[in-house]
């Protein structure tokens, strides 16, 4: 059964040791280990996948329990393996409806086969949104948007979810929540073909260069910007020349995005791709 385990805090001498030497311990298959230290901010981040008989799993996760309390790590042990529920989802939203509803549609009807743990957002403009889905609404912005980023990652932990799908979430989360849910488990909805037409404005951007073809992208979030290709599912659509930006627009945001963020969290949640190294591997 694979692990995977992540470990943030102030950065110190001698803290990857005890992480390596309890997975050792126990005999597990180390498959990847990742580090990296924030040197500005001081703070230690460490991601390892390893292979464990599924008996072991609670013995690991208490001895990790005691290596955070010695070390003052943020530590989470997590297992995509997991069989005796469906995964759990935290969906992160800002402004934009069509995204979200769409992936609340593919749960509820069945097409992506996991539990909606709660939407999250740092603006109201969704809440009706929440409430038509019957699902847990957590708000944790302030009055100009900006969001509690820790308070994020503490409901995600509390919701015990598995996932953390960011559709159409409008703001950067920080390098810290990167590695606590690191290893494939933050996935995003980007408005534009990557790598070609990143940041904020895509279709302006695309449009800009008289593009015939426009697109969305599905992909894992990494903590390290450039670490490599994250890309689970792009789709794309085609427009005649001299069409309004506006209808590109209109058709992008209410067909093509709704329909690319569900393909690629289906294709995750079915266990269709994982990411291994900072890289989108196909399983089967």
């Amino acid at each position: 059964m694979q692990f995977v385990i992540t470990a943030v805090g102030p950065d110190n001498r001698g803290l990857a040791d005890p992480i390596v030497h309890c997975v050792t311990r126990l005999g597990a298959n180390i498959d990847e280990i990742q580090m990296f230290n924030h040197d500005e901010e001081s703070i230690f981040s460490m991601l390892t996948r390893v292979e464990l008989d599924r008996e072991q799993g609670e013995q690991l996760r208490k001895m990790l329990a005691d290596i955070s309390r010695q070390t003052g790590l943020s530590i989470r042990t997590w297992s995509p393996d997991k069989r005796d529920r469906r995964p759990r989802i935290a969906l992160c939203v800002t402004l934009r409806p069509e995204t979200p509803r769409a992936l609340l549609e593919a749960v509820r009807s069945g097409h992506i086969r996991a539990e909606i743990a709660g939407v999250i957002s740092n603006r109201q403009n969704c809440r009706g949104l929440a409430e038509e889905f019957d699902v847990p609404w957590h708000f944790i912005g302030d009055a100009d948007g900006a969001p509690d980023d820790d308070r994020l990652i503490e409901l995600c932990d509390d919701l015990a979810v598995d996932y953390i799908v960011l559709a159409r979430y409008m703001r950067v989360l920080p390098p810290s929540s990167c590695w606590k849910y690191a290893g494939g488990r933050i996935i995003n909805l980007h408005h534009g073909l990557l790598p070609a037409f990143p940041g904020m404005r895509p279709y302006h951007d695309a449009y800009a260069v008289r593009m015939l073809t426009y697109g969305a992208t599905c992909h894992f979030i990494v903590p390290e910007l450039d670490a490599g290709n994250q890309i689970i599912y792009q789709s794309t659509f085609t427009v005649p020349p001299g069409m309004p930006r506006d209808e590109i627009i209109r058709r992008g945001e209410q067909v093509n995005e709704p329909h690319c963020l569900v393909e690629g969290v289906r294709r995750v949640v079915d266990g269709e791709v994982v990411l291994h190294f900072n890289r989108v591997v196909a399983v089967r």
